[in-house]
């Protein structure tokens, strides 16, 4: 019905940018048509119906499973109780007004949601799914049992009435077939324009963010509970109002509604259909019953429709890894697609030529390109406080009877570019991880601008103005570049976490000029509408830098950014570091010495998770103890 908007709900944000309604005329427009078309299909009217209300119950899913990453087997616990609601109002209460019944029931699942939510995302990944699953079977146990005086037990609720308007003289009722496929066909265009609205808003970035990267998505400081809930949330009070319809649709609200084959087969729709698209659910509903009634009625398979239906979907999983959606998609780039798909391009060897003169060339012709101006730090030290943008003081990290560091004291001014160095092994990283507030310490504290962050969480110190770029990239790899960046750009803006389901992203004041200006920075301009997968590695860490830069720190932690890199990478990303400590607080680990001297006013080396030495880099390069630590003694290691 809707199939002709697909590619763009899927692939087509560019399109959308200069046409923001297409998606909703098409949809409007498919609704339109298809009592006129579908019929010469093979559809009968009660299986359209049916569609519609499976539709709608998978949206929801969609935005849970599809955007946010969060896989749930227990979307029939919220689809019975929305239903059940509406059901007990409108028959044994005697509740009078269809519609307020279904959002009564709506707004129930809702609330339901959220509590199960406090409990099931307490865990991740199978943990949460097997929450779910126990969950609804709870919900299946208590609608049989306790409740059944209330949801009719294995009867369930008959009698549920269609929805009727009065206006005056005039009366407008929706009965049965088609009659009744023009108030679902209403209802399933506005979950579907709210959806719409929901994936573009910046509650929508951020849900993407989540399925893609949550350690990522939390770093840049943003609260990734609290999103992962309101994405539970917006599934169960879509369960529930497509509950409810359930109950209109067939006068009679089913026990089943509550059974966990309820829940596999939502599943099993969106699929087939296509995820994170928020179509494909209606796709894969269409297909899934109009498969069933052709097997039972027309074949007369009887119970063996299930078996055939199930090899169907595995040879549709196996051959349309991304769904029908991702199978027309595919197609239609084939055929009509213009741009070929982007590699990234690495810098090949030059046969004959040393590392040596490699890295020359290099610097040569990187000094002749411009490097964009250096963003201004938004963040600011506390009034009046004059002291250390960062002291530690005794900090230690144990891991049982292993010491990863031992009684640390670090401390950095503001404005001050400091390295650290070190041989693998001197607890680095766990250090960089402790000032960062992913690792909280065994002993010590940790004041940030005056402020004791010891035992704060990685997303509140992000806050603060303290931000770190990742050893091993840590990208949001299924967005494009200036996605990623806009979703660590609205970590600043909005806070750690801020309810704007409907708000537009491109009237957030400031958010496009900041992104735009941090893309200067780490010279990606000419690659943000690139897909990061299509970067080549030097980008990719330059996008991870400029992820750390995106919300503005005042004080930049810098994981090994050179490494892995080629000679003209390196070099490049020199550059991009000294241009963006100008005015800036900067903190960096890397195994590459001479850069790094080369960067950095002063040195902290450490050793077997202690403080080794500290001093300038000239100093650094001429200690005894240095050498000692790095080659046994050998002297001119750094020379």
């Amino acid at each position: 019905m809707a199939c002709s908007a697909c590619k763009a709900a899927n692939n087509g944000r560019p399109m959308l940018k200069q046409r923001p309604f297409l998606i909703e005329t098409l949809t409007a427009i498919g609704l339109i048509v298809a009592p006129f078309v579908l019929p010469y299909l093979g559809f009968a009217p009660n299986t359209v119906n049916r569609i519609l209300v499976w539709g709608l119950f998978g949206i929801g899913f969609d935005i849970l499973f599809g955007f946010t990453g969060l896989l749930s087997f227990g979307q029939s616990a919220f689809y019975g109780t929305g239903g059940f609601v509406a059901a007990y109002l409108l028959t044994i209460a005697g509740f009078p007004h269809v519609v307020t019944a279904l959002f009564i029931g709506m707004i129930a699942a809702a609330v339901v949601g959220y509590l199960v939510g406090l409990i099931a995302l307490r865990r991740t990944g199978i943990y949460f799914a097997m929450i779910t699953v126990a969950i609804a079977e709870v919900f299946f146990f208590v609608e049989f049992n306790p409740l059944s005086d209330w949801t009719g037990g294995e009867n369930g609720l008959p009698g549920v009435p269609t929805p009727s308007f009065h206006f005056g003289s005039f009366h407008l009722s929706f009965e049965t077939g088609w009659s009744l496929y023009q108030f679902l066909a209403l209802c399933y265009f506005v979950g579907i324009v709210i959806a719409l609205r929901i994936i573009r808003s910046p509650m929508g970035a951020i849900f993407s963010a989540i399925r893609d990267n949550p350690l990522r998505a939390s770093a840049v400081g943003h609260n990734i509970h609290s999103y992962k809930l309101a994405a539970f949330v917006i599934a169960a009070a879509y369960a529930g109002f497509a509950g409810g319809l359930l109950g209109v649709l067939q006068a009679f609200m089913p026990p089943d509604a509550f059974m966990f084959d309820t829940s596999g087969q939502l599943v099993m729709q969106t699929a087939i259909g296509g995820t994170g698209t928020l179509f494909g659910p209606l796709l894969g509903a269409a297909v899934w019953l109009f498969l069933q009634d052709f097997l039972q009625a027309a074949l007369g398979l009887g119970a063996a429709w299930k078996l055939v239906l199930g090899v169907v979907f595995v040879l549709l999983v196996c051959f349309l890894r991304r769904g029908l959606i991702g199978g027309i998609v595919d197609l239609y780039n084939l055929f009509f697609g213009t741009r070929k798909k982007e590699e990234p391009v690495e810098e090949a060897p030059q046969p004959g030529v040393t590392a040596l003169e490699q890295q020359a060339a290099a610097e040569a012709e990187v000094e002749r390109e411009p490097v964009a101006a250096p963003m201004p730090s938004h963040h600011r030290a506390p009034s009046g406080f004059t002291g250390p943008i960062l002291q530690a003081k005794g900090l230690s990290k144990h891991y049982g009877g292993l010491a990863a560091n031992s009684d640390i004291d670090f401390t950095v001014q503001h404005g001050e570019l400091r390295g650290i160095i070190g041989p693998n092994g001197a607890g680095k990283s766990t250090f960089f991880k402790m000032l960062t507030c992913e690792v909280h310490p065994t002993s010590g504290t940790i004041m940030f601008e005056g402020r004791d962050i010891t035992g704060m969480n990685v997303t509140d110190v992000c806050q603060l103005g303290l931000t770190k770029s990742y050893q091993v990239n840590q990208l949001f790899t299924h967005l494009t570049v200036r996605e990623n960046i806009t979703v660590a750009v609205l970590a600043e803006l909005r806070g750690k976490f801020k309810l704007d389901l409907f708000r537009n992203s491109d009237k957030i004041l400031g958010l496009n000029e900041q992104v735009s200006h941090t893309l200067a920075m780490v010279n990606l301009t000419d690659r943000a509408d690139t897909p990061v997968s299509a970067l080549a590695y030097g980008e990719k860490r330059r996008l991870e830098i400029g992820l750390a830069l995106a919300n503005s720190p005042s004080l930049l932690l810098l994981d090994e950014p050179l490494a892995g890199m080629s000679p003209r990478e390196r070099v490049e990303t020199v550059k991009l570091l000294k241009s963006i400590s100008e005015g800036r607080t900067m903190i960096i680990i890397d195994h590459d010495m001479d850069s790094l001297f080369e960067l950095v006013e002063r040195v902290t080396v450490l050793q077997e998770g202690r403080v080794l030495v500290e001093g300038t880099p000239d100093e650094i390069k001429g200690n005894a103890k240095v050498q000692e630590a790095y080659l046994g003694g050998v002297h001119g290691v750094f020379e």
